[in-house]
């Protein structure tokens, strides 16, 4: 099944959003195509990577220590931005996402869903939104959390329970998405937000409500984790 943020009933709340901020998603897509030339150069051309195909990992047992500080460097062939990964509020969420990225999972895999104003997806192997790592981690964020800009979530598809990940993520693009509490927290991006801005407002394939692949593919080239004391 197709794992999307937000699901279909969610789209009304969606268009609410962006009446409020002056357009339509449509207008937005309009607005997305029309990119300036120095925004689209920010990006490099690349030949877009095969599909890693079904994936099936071990369930993690990693468990990372909250006292410490854990960052995740997103490198791309438009720039890099970093995640400070919330150990303390998403332990599990968190401890899942660094064990997929030592293993390399995230390396040549595409953000293959951008929609406008409000989501950047990625981290699917087959590149098409119904992947995953072969396993799922529960774990439901905190009941006061806000999808506001920056703020990275898990996807999970309707009929899974709040808090349901693998390993596709979101990066919040729009001011607030607006969504429910019913997707895993991850954490924030604390530099680099403008380079997932930039990867927001590319031209894309299709004019689809819930979003849709970028003309030139966005790989993710690697993924690093941090820690400090």
């Amino acid at each position: 099944m197709r794992r999307l943020v937000p699901s279909v009933l969610l789209l009304s709340v969606l268009a609410l959003v962006l009446a409020a901020c002056g357009g339509s998603r449509s207008d937005t897509a309009t607005r997305a195509t029309t990119t300036t030339a120095a925004s689209k150069s920010a990006c490099r051309k690349v030949v877009a990577p095969s599909p890693k195909g079904s994936q099936k990992l071990a369930k993690p047992k990693l468990v990372l220590d909250p006292a410490k500080r854990w960052s995740a460097t997103v490198e791309t062939n438009c720039g890099s931005f970093t995640i400070a990964l919330d150990v303390k509020q998403a332990p599990r969420t968190s401890a899942s996402f660094v064990y997929l990225t030592r293993k390399g999972f995230y390396d040549g895999l595409t953000f293959h869903r951008i929609a406008p104003g409000f989501v950047i997806q990625g981290g699917d192997p087959l590149g098409t939104g119904t992947g995953g790592p072969g396993y799922t981690v529960v774990e439901a964020p905190p009941k006061n959390v806000q999808y506001t800009h920056g703020v990275v979530a898990m996807a999970k598809t309707a009929t899974e329970p709040d808090g349901a990940s693998g390993s596709q993520f979101y990066v919040v693009i729009g001011q607030d998405a607006q969504l429910p509490p019913q997707y895993a927290l991850l954490g924030k991006v604390t530099k680099g937000l403008g380079v997932v801005d930039r990867i927001g407002a590319l031209p894309l394939q299709t004019n689809d409500p819930q979003g849709a692949a970028p003309v030139d593919p966005v790989v993710i080239q690697r993924v690093t984790v941090a820690e400090t004391s």
